[in-house]
């Protein structure tokens, strides 16, 4: 476990705060800044523990706001599992990876990822429910896009020790035929399950810290409920693309950090 002082459990709460505040405000991509919050933030500088550690507090509110959905009806447990048990497989080779590949790579690469997510937020236009609902209304359900879009989730998810939402509610649209808000309740099984497993895999390697986690899980409760808040009352679309430029930032400056360290060894 983490040597913490009381500096860093201060810091942990407050990363928590900021990583459930942005997911609470935008509604998704919040988790991508957990793994750089909590080693430049934070300052633990063991990026496999970091990344066992965020993917337990990723699955466990993941868990937590799955309730809330299932009692407003929004959560198709069939096709969740349709979804979720092929990307058990990818979650335990990308665990398997990621706890193979030194610890400086697996955060320069986690930098393209993060880039990736961003540039997806930007190009992302904000989805009116009755058309998207529209458009999938006549769509067939495909288990084939289903197993394909939960085994690479579940690869990343188990190799980065991100949620992956952002490519789960896309896949359970368009491969399970649910309507926006059925989909986004119902990826909540996959990202909890995703999470937790992967966290199961990092902790056997003595890669997680259960402490760590609880004061993230305990932060990110409290910054979700004022994000949550204040969703309403601010252009969601404009939050985005500020979110989006500054995880983009964040990745160039954990990529600059890395590969400099890449090039001395």
């Amino acid at each position: 476990m983490f040597e913490i002082n009381e500096v860093q459990i201060f810091l942990s709460i407050i990363s928590g705060i900021l990583v459930g505040f942005s997911l609470g405000l935008i509604g998704g991509g919040g988790s991508i800044l957990a793994i750089p919050l909590l080693i430049y933030f934070v300052g633990f500088d063991h990026p496999h523990i970091v990344i066992g550690t965020t993917a337990l507090a990723v699955g466990v509110n993941a868990y937590l706001n799955l309730i809330p959905h299932t009692l407003k009806k929004h959560v198709d447990y069939k096709i969740g599992l349709e979804f979720t048990i092929p990307g058990i497989a990818g979650v335990l080779i990308g665990s398997e990876l990621g706890l193979l590949t030194p610890g400086n790579d697996l955060l320069f690469f986690f930098s393209f990822l993060m880039i990736g997510i961003a540039v997806y937020m930007l190009k992302r236009k904000c989805i009116d429910l009755s058309e998207m609902q529209r458009k999938v209304s006549n769509s067939s359900r495909s288990l084939a896009i289903l197993i394909l879009a939960g085994l690479i989730v579940g690869f990343a998810s188990g190799y980065f020790g991100i949620g992956g939402g952002f490519l789960i509610v896309p896949g359970l649209l368009f491969g399970g035929g649910l309507n926006i808000l059925q989909a986004v309740g119902t990826s909540l099984m996959a990202v909890g399950t995703f999470g937790v497993i992967t966290a199961a895999r990092y902790a056997i390697s003595g890669d997680l810290d259960i402490t760590i986690s609880a004061l993230f899980i305990v932060g990110g409760i409290f910054g979700g409920w004022f994000g949550a808040r204040l969703a309403g009352k601010v252009p969601k679309r404009r939050l985005t693309q500020i979110f989006a430029v500054i995880v983009i930032i964040v990745a160039f400056y954990i990529m600059y950090q890395n590969y400099s360290v890449i090039l001395h060894i």
